[in-house]
């Protein structure tokens, strides 16, 4: 039987990985931080192991221990929490070699140290290919033509603000940009364009120009549906391929209940 190890974060996406993988009769093993992974899902772990985030070698002897070659990364680690690591020994190396730190290039720079050890960082979208979003109309309402001239607005403001390695997502209504993400995430990000554009907003999500599948790929869930009805966000613009549904039934219920329009755009 294969094996996984599962360097878990918040959210649903880590037990959807990890219900994927065991159907598949793989074995997973749940490397679980602090303040971060739910302890429902640490314990339906084949096995786990508690650490706090920047125990890098703890995380690497959990994993070699019981010879897991191939690790995946899934769910949201609290912003604020990247800058409150205790690193051990091993992680104060790796910080100290970084010139810049965000998540790309601490998450780049685990990779490459598990690599060392022989752990391979698989793609995030790896058990969950089934999830990625399709081009065009997903849920909700057809788009009017007012979406289409804010999405050729729109589009391009978010991929520069990706590619600066700023964030991956912009609020706007009219032609307007309400609102571009920052280290605050997505969720705050919507509340803020959605506060400011006072109903019918547009939320649109990119991924980088060169998105390292392996980690920080861009996902939509239930959740955000949720939290854009309640903003006034009535559009959401996701990159087709390149995006991950998360619960894709319930993601076009609630798309349908709020009047949400979801829509993959492939640039």
């Amino acid at each position: 039987m294969s094996s996984l190890g599962l360097i878990a974060g918040k959210g649903i996406y880590p037990h959807l990985v990890l219900e994927s993988a065991r159907r598949r009769g793989v074995q997973v093993y749940v490397a679980a931080f602090e303040g971060e992974t739910s302890p429902e899902l640490a314990s339906s772990g084949d096995q786990h192991e508690w650490m706090r985030l920047g125990q890098l070698g703890k995380l690497i002897a959990f994993f070699k221990k019981n010879q897991v070659r191939q690790a995946l990364m899934a769910g949201q680690i609290t912003p604020g929490r990247l800058f409150d690591l205790r690193p051990d020994f091993k992680a104060l190396f790796l910080l100290a070699r970084l010139k810049k730190r965000n998540a790309e290039t601490l998450f780049g720079a685990v990779a490459d140290e598990l690599e060392k050890h022989g752990i391979e960082l698989l793609p995030a979208t790896t058990y969950l290919e089934d999830c990625l979003a399709a081009a065009d109309l997903l849920a909700g309402p057809k788009p009017g033509r007012r979406f289409f001239s804010d999405l050729e607005i729109g589009w391009p403001v978010a991929k520069m603000n990706s590619e600066l390695d700023v964030g991956q997502s912009v609020i706007l209504k009219k032609g307007t940009i309400l609102a571009v993400e920052g280290y605050d995430g997505t969720n705050a990000t919507i509340r803020r364009g959605g506060e400011l554009g006072k109903g019918g907003a547009m939320l649109i999500k990119v991924s980088k120009p060169k998105q390292d599948m392996r980690f920080d790929v861009p996902v939509i869930g239930p959740d955000t549906i949720r939290i854009c009805a309640e903003a006034g966000v009535s559009s959401i613009v996701i990159e087709a391929k390149k995006t991950l549904l998360l619960q894709p039934e319930e993601i076009r219920q609630l798309a349908h209940a709020h009047r949400v329009t979801l829509w993959g755009h492939s640039s």
